[in-house]
């Protein structure tokens, strides 16, 4: 090929090029300008809706439990960036139905704060591409891989914008033929359930001080909505002096300790509780909860403990994440899980979604899970050690809730039935809990003799809870 052919074929390659980026930069632009936000630095924006949380569910395959927004205002810095969040929350559902720190009494104050600078700053400008036009903008303009194409969607008209989010996942935003953004899709990483779908919904913009704000927000997280949101108030440029939370700071992770509880049964501290018990030929875990690194400080403790044996199975409380999230980081270890009959086709079926964005230890080691069910009852025994596993029933928090109770040791292991406050409860408080009702409630439906409570939500002093403890917190004592 002659040279002068290369160069023409390089002359027609870089005006594609430059054509592209000049199309990709004017409908950015365009974009920008039909919200007014040209000069947009900082913005407030205020309503009231709902909530709901992600992994909270009653039960499989149900949506997240929802909370009532009183109040929402979101302060947002768009340039370095920050963030404020405060929000006034009541109970949602009534009856309690779910986690999520259900139920609340009264009224719940709120506020989260990510300030310009700190950890948690890096990777906000993912979060806010999810929460406003206007950043889901400025990352498309920073992006160095966004692509402009036309779509028709539901017989309407697209200019659609795409490029990698910082998470590496792919994201598009859908603007229609006001240039208005009207829907935001991309991908992110949970722990539980893998690469999941996150979309924005945005509709009905109104004009707040020359600025376009949709004042319908609607968010999904894994299929159903995590926040729904009527927008009454806007303030385009409003003072952002967005300051880190006042307090103590952070507490460091606490270092993993255990207690031995009888002949074979250890406590497991340093993050939600945990136990092993050592069995002739295997170790028993109860309980695999948060994430792969809590799931490996516990199997990390339990061969220091019980040295020279595998761990044959995990007890699974309920399917709320953060009491699931370490059960994949078993199945890897080559441990049957042991959950409520319920869990089984829900686990089967989110295991089985990729976890590409953050991969953990079983997508690096695949394995397939085996189960053990639970129905109403369960014992767990090698002629010495006794575990006993049973279903709790009517307790609103989950419907497939079990309990760990060892009849030798009369201990009994629970969640989220009784989270006992930072100091020991000395008289019965104002209002009880239906979960901690429902607790007690089963413990004599069982008649179980029970003398000290572990509680997966270990109490922060690291005392012992007494089942007398139990009985003040239901009024009985």
């Amino acid at each position: 090929m002659s040279k002068k052919w290369v160069v023409l074929f390089s002359l027609i390659a870089v005006t594609a090029w430059a054509a592209a980026t000049l199309d990709t930069q004017s409908v950015i632009t365009s974009a920008t300008k039909a919200l007014g936000a040209e000069n947009l630095k900082t913005i407030e924006f205020s309503g009231s809706g709902s909530d709901f949380v992600l992994g909270q569910a009653a039960a499989p395959n149900l949506p997240w439990p929802k909370f009532n927004d009183k109040t929402y205002t979101r302060t947002l810095n768009l340039e370095t960036p920050a963030s404020r969040l405060q929000r006034v929350r009541t109970q949602g559902e009534n009856p309690p139905h779910g986690g999520g720190q259900q139920p609340i009494i009264g009224e719940q104050q709120q506020t989260q704060v990510v300030a310009a600078g700190s950890p948690q700053a890096a990777t906000l400008p993912d979060e806010l591409m999810m929460t406003v036009p206007y950043s889901f903008l400025r990352s498309a303009a920073a992006a160095k891989d966004t692509q402009i194409k036309s779509q028709s969607m539901s017989g309407k008209k697209y200019t659609v914008i795409t490029f990698t989010a910082m998470n590496k996942a792919p994201v598009s935003g859908y603007l229609n033929d006001q240039n208005l953004l009207e829907r935001v899709v991309t991908k992110i990483d949970n722990n539980v359930l893998g690469d999941i779908p996150y979309e924005t919904a945005y509709s009905d913009y109104k004009d707040f001080g020359g600025v376009k704000f949709p004042t319908h927000i609607v968010q999904k997280q894994g299929g159903y909505p995590v926040l729904d949101l009527t927008v009454t108030d806007v303030k385009p440029n409003a003072p952002a002096n967005i300051q880190p939370a006042g307090g103590q700071p952070a507490a460091a992770p606490a270092a993993v300790t255990s207690e031995k509880l009888g002949d074979g049964m250890y406590l497991i501290l340093g993050g939600y509780a945990a136990i092993a018990a050592d069995f002739k030929d295997y170790i028993v875990i109860v309980e695999g909860p948060q994430n792969d690194q809590r799931a490996d400080a516990i199997i990390a403790e339990a061969k220091k403990l019980i040295p020279n044996k595998p761990i044959k199975y995990v007890i699974n409380t309920h399917q709320h994440f953060d009491h699931a999230g370490g059960l994949r980081a078993f199945v890897a270890e080559g441990a049957t899980v042991v959950t409520h009959q319920i869990n089984k086709p829900y686990y089967q079926k989110i295991w089985a979604n990729p976890h590409t964005l953050v991969p953990d230890k079983l997508a690096k080691n695949p394995k397939k899970p085996s189960f053990q069910t639970v129905g109403e009852k369960t014992v767990l025994t090698d002629g010495s050690h006794v575990i006993e596993l049973y279903h709790l029933q009517n307790f609103g928090h989950n419907d497939g809730m079990l309990i760990a109770y060892l009849p030798k040791e009369k201990v009994l292991l629970e969640a989220d039935g009784f989270n006992p406050p930072p100091q020991p409860l000395t008289q019965k408080p104002a209002t009880i809990s239906p979960y901690t009702a429902s607790l007690e409630d089963n413990i004599e439906r069982l008649k179980l003799d029970v003398e000290r409570i572990i509680p997966v939500h270990y109490p922060a002093d690291n005392r012992k809870v007494m089942k007398a403890e139990l009985l003040t917190a239901v009024g009985k004592s």
